[in-house]
């Protein structure tokens, strides 16, 4: 029995019930941001998103959630930040990397 299998896994040791390795989600813990001399501040445009932002100030759409954690006061349920809004993006992203490792090893 798979569960979850598109994230993060916990493994448990296989049963008599289910012969297979179970697996869970486990949970991810994300960093605190702090501001930085580094940081970089924007007003956003119509048809930003918050994944080809950190493209294109990171080089890698996947840390798109450095930049939704570093603005609390953004909307959690998308990708899209509002118009005009003011947002941080961080400029110690190594640093928030390896804080993240730290946190999920």
């Amino acid at each position: 029995m798979e569960r979850y299998s598109d994230n993060i896994i916990l493994k448990t040791k296989p049963t008599v019930q289910y012969p297979k390795i179970i697996r869970y989600r486990s949970s991810t813990r994300y960093p605190d941001i702090p501001l930085s001399e580094n940081d970089m501040f924007i007003y956003t445009m119509r048809g930003d998103r918050l994944d080809n932002l950190a493209y294109q100030f990171y080089g890698d759409s996947t840390l798109w959630w450095v930049i939704q954690i570093s603005n609390p006061d953004l909307p959690n349920d998308s990708l899209y930040p509002t118009l005009g809004f003011q947002l941080r993006i961080p400029g110690n992203v190594n640093q928030i990397l390896n804080n993240f490792e730290k946190l999920n090893s």
